[in-house]
């Protein structure tokens, strides 16, 4: 009867401690697929007006302004999107793109680098759309091009989520406590 409870506690130690340590990894944000609207500015760079998470294909409608400032609207499918991010991201790789130059994204950007920077993961993969937003000029122009509440919603989120993370061990804080024992059980 001592194994067969020695092997029960022991499964359910096991168990919970799989647990615990599958629950300290951050759950991955997947990448939806986008609707957008960007309009084009008067200074011809363009930005996100309006931006929403779609189950469908990721689209967009451009608003842009002609010789007499009369506003058109025209429809541009995935397709599009994906060749125009392409063409950005090879500019991203030999250096040459808006979209990493510092201080470039507070007016809008072009076309293309607008929707790099608003739809990378979505339609360029999950690895190139986390590589980019590492790059520290890439992500302050994304987020200044994109003026839709949908971003600055999800950009309270997460900053809510990283401020109130808490270790399993304890709070989330740094400081390190000092125990008043001498010799305790964890030689503290």
């Amino acid at each position: 009867m001592k194994h067969i409870t020695s092997s029960v506690l022991l499964g359910t130690t096991g168990a919970l401690m799989m647990s615990v340590l599958s629950g300290c990894e951050a759950p991955q944000e997947e990448q939806k697929n986008r609707f957008l609207v960007i309009e084009q500015q008067t200074n011809g760079k363009y930005i996100v007006v309006e931006e929403m998470p779609t189950d469908g294909p990721s689209r967009a409608i451009i608003r842009e302004r002609d010789a007499n400032g009369m506003v058109t609207e025209r429809f541009m499918n995935e397709a599009e999107m994906k060749a125009l991010a392409e063409q950005e991201y090879k500019k991203v790789q030999n250096g040459s793109s808006e979209t990493i130059q510092e201080g470039s994204g507070s007016a809008g950007m072009g076309l293309a680098g607008t929707i790099l920077a608003v739809a990378a993961g979505s339609l360029l993969g999950n690895m190139i759309g986390n590589a980019l937003m590492n790059n520290k000029n890439f992500s302050k122009n994304a987020s200044s091009s994109n003026r839709s509440a949908y971003s600055r919603s999800a950009a309270g989120k997460a900053s809510k989520k990283s401020s109130s993370k808490k270790s399993f061990f304890g709070g989330g804080s740094s400081k390190k406590s000092s125990s008043s024992r001498s010799g305790g059980f964890f030689g503290g």
